[in-house]
């Protein structure tokens, strides 16, 4: 392994290279030799990996999953509306067109990201220790691991995406102990997502989790989201949650939806679900009160109705259950 690591380093001989022995396993760092880097710090599980962070795969290359500075970027947007830094000209100028028909988008963000904040609060009241945020998207404090250790310090989080500028944010700034993982996955293929999280050894697969779909399903076609949730709630432990939340078409302007599905071009589609839909991927669950509702209105500190909705967004928070054993006389 030696070797490698060595061949490695002569690859990129722009970054530190390193292994780091872990209680029970091992893992690779790569840091810039110089400030201002994008990535800076990366963090993988083995060699291959940390290949792919430094530099894109010939998959990558094609324009799979190459980092474009010149195509919006959903992540990037999104951080633009939650008034972030990471974000280029022309996810500003594609985010900036879709506010001035559609101003409330940036509330409704904002909405979104508080929602996570109150969903992760209330499964840590309820005993959940471990979470995967799958479609993490890029670092916004308080993050989830930093909410549920307010109330679990020892809390455990595997945070997964596809963009690699995410991932990369989110090894260099989230990935500050072994109780923290950070893996590429597609939520299109559940099977194998959940085998990288399996792989980092943060996840125990038997314990209740909660998972989390946050801003992301609505990115994924008809079909793709309905067989990812099916896998992901089949893969879920009895006394597990599952949050979600998503765009509906259900009282959204259809120009709005135009709009994004116009914006994000080929990166990914828009898809616009009712809401008799998207309840449907709680199925075999039990809704915590208040149930599918507004983003604005799950749990909220303050009751503020937004001055239009015309950009309607729905969370739920669901319930696995334990199984119990059937009655006899």
């Amino acid at each position: 392994m030696g070797e490698d690591l060595a061949v490695l380093q002569a690859e990129f001989p722009a970054f530190r290279i390193w292994e780091e022995q872990m209680p029970g396993r091992v893992r690779y760092v790569a840091r810039s030799r110089a400030d201002g880097v994008n990535p800076h710090t990366v963090i993988a599980a083995d060699l291959d990996e940390l290949r792919g962070a430094l530099q894109p795969s010939p998959a990558a290359s094609s324009g799979e999953h190459a980092v474009c500075t010149t195509e919006p970027n959903i992540a990037r947007m999104y951080a633009y509306w939650l008034q972030g830094k990471d974000h280029y000209a022309a996810d500003r100028a594609a985010a900036s067109r879709i506010l001035e028909r559609f101003p409330e988008v940036a509330e409704v963000a904002r909405a979104n990201r508080a929602f996570v904040t109150r969903a992760v609060r209330y499964l840590a009241d309820h005993g959940i220790t471990q979470f995967i945020d799958i479609g993490s998207g890029l670092p916004a404090s308080p993050n989830v691991h930093e909410t549920a250790r307010s109330i679990t310090p020892g809390a455990r989080v595997v945070y997964v995406d596809l963009d690699p500028v995410v991932l990369a944010h989110a090894r260099a700034l989230l990935a500050v102990d072994d109780n923290i993982g950070v893996v590429a996955g597609d939520v299109r293929d559940p099977a194998r997502l959940l085998r990288a999280v399996a792989g980092t050894g943060v996840i125990d697969s038997i314990r209740p989790t909660g998972v989390l779909l946050t801003s992301l399903l609505h990115f994924l076609t008809a079909a793709e989201a309905d067989a990812a949730m099916a896998v992901l709630r089949e893969w879920m432990a009895p006394g597990s949650y599952l949050v979600i939340s998503t765009g509906t078409s259900t009282g959204t302007d259809p120009e709005l939806i135009r709009l994004l599905q116009d914006a994000y071009g080929g990166t990914a589609p828009v898809t616009g679900r009712t809401e008799t839909e998207i309840a449907a991927w709680f199925d075999g669950l039990t809704l915590v009160d208040p149930g599918l509702v507004d983003v604005w209105a799950w749990r909220p500190a303050t009751w503020r109705r937004p001055v239009t909705a015309r950009a309607r967004f729905l969370a739920g928070v669901g319930f696995k259950a334990p199984e119990t054993a059937p009655w006899s006389p």
